[in-house]
């Protein structure tokens, strides 16, 4: 029951996958087609002796040779593609196996892997200029851009079947922070006031609705974008000013965990509504959830209001999973397992 419990989620995002795939391949086909004259004229007539000329001239007015130009196929294209887009389904691999067993060692590997491949070696991470090409319908060709579909279609699919997964685990400077809260000592950390954080929480939805509000004005999908989002780190080609404000975000997320994610990512806040919507496979609660709080004092996001898991700001992150598995931590099994000791302790014999 468990491998088909994995199996149909995972069915359905790699159905969705190749679907995408299919679909942008046709779009490149069609635009990639030529157009068909209207009437052709036979060869070897007047016609075509006299207007041959004339005819090659406004083809070609500059005298230059035609070369033929071929457009690639879509197996042509993944060909090409071969070695990035296994490494890639690889990776994505490693994050869902980690996510399906639950394993912290698992979580730290792709944690890395994400800095390490998506960060300083691809620098290829989705951005907020993803979702406005998204919502504009101005989107690359294919390829151009099959990795960046590969991403997108995953990051989407995922959030849809159990959350904002892209967020705590595919993307590299997410990763990076939840890497620093590994090694940073606990000492450091502020604790943020619950009705604080909740409140805090809103931040990334209105510079959501402001960037958003930018680009239909502007149309310019690049304008401010690097103000908003520090993933240009990772190219390492930025301004002095952008680097002072990534440091005083670093820093501030030495004492403040996950500060970014958590309060000022855009892309975060557009996930977030997503899975708000949908998250077909959500997180499971005991009874006993509505009265103990060690998830919710574990939970690092925020995410676990008394019995409540806010969707919106649940990034999967495992750490109650764990908890809500583990025999010997979590009220309810230690419950059962004291009714258990209670139910076959032996009769007390009667006093004479």
């Amino acid at each position: 029951m468990k491998t088909r419990f994995f199996l149909r989620p995972l069915t359905l995002v790699l159905c969705a996958l190749v679907v995408a795939a299919c679909l942008v391949a046709r779009v490149d086909a069609r635009q990639a087609q030529p157009l068909r004259p209207v009437a052709a004229v036979p060869a070897g007539s007047p016609a075509a002796s006299a207007g041959a000329p004339v005819a090659a001239q406004k083809a070609d007015p500059f005298g230059f040779s035609e070369d033929e130009d071929d457009t690639p196929t879509f197996w042509q294209i993944i060909r090409g593609q071969a070695l990035n887009l296994s490494l890639l389904t690889a990776f994505t691999a490693l994050a869902l196996v980690g996510f399906f067993r639950k394993n912290e060692l698992l979580k730290t590997i792709t944690l890395v892997a994400s800095v390490a491949y998506l960060g300083f070696y691809k620098s290829s991470l989705i951005t907020i200029v993803n979702v406005y090409g998204l919502l504009s319908w101005n989107l690359p060709t294919l390829r151009d851009g099959v990795l960046t579909y590969f991403a997108f279609v995953f990051m989407l699919a995922s959030t849809v079947v159990w959350g904002r997964l892209y967020c705590g685990r595919v993307c590299a400077f997410g990763a990076l922070t939840q890497l620093m809260d590994k090694v940073v000592p606990a000492r450091f950390r502020v604790a943020i006031p619950p009705a604080l954080e909740r409140r805090a929480g809103y931040i990334k939805y209105g510079l959501l609705a402001l960037v958003l509000l930018v680009f239909f004005i502007t149309r310019n999908p690049y304008a401010y974008y690097r103000y908003v989002e520090p993933f240009w780190m990772f190219s390492r080609h930025a301004s002095v000013l952008e680097w002072t404000g990534l440091g005083v975000l670093l820093v501030a997320t030495v004492f403040v965990r996950n500060l970014y994610c958590r309060f000022l990512c855009p892309l975060g806040a557009f996930l977030g509504v997503i899975s708000q919507v949908t998250t077909v496979f959500r997180i499971k609660r005991w009874s006993e959830c509505k009265t103990c709080k060690i998830c919710e004092k574990t939970c690092e996001w925020g995410a676990i209001r008394g019995p409540k898991i806010v969707r919106s700001e649940c990034v999967r992150c495992d750490d109650c999973e764990r908890l809500y598995l583990d025999q010997q931590k979590c009220p309810h099994w230690i419950i059962i397992r004291r009714r258990s000791d209670f139910a076959n302790r032996p009769p007390v014999a009667p006093a004479h």
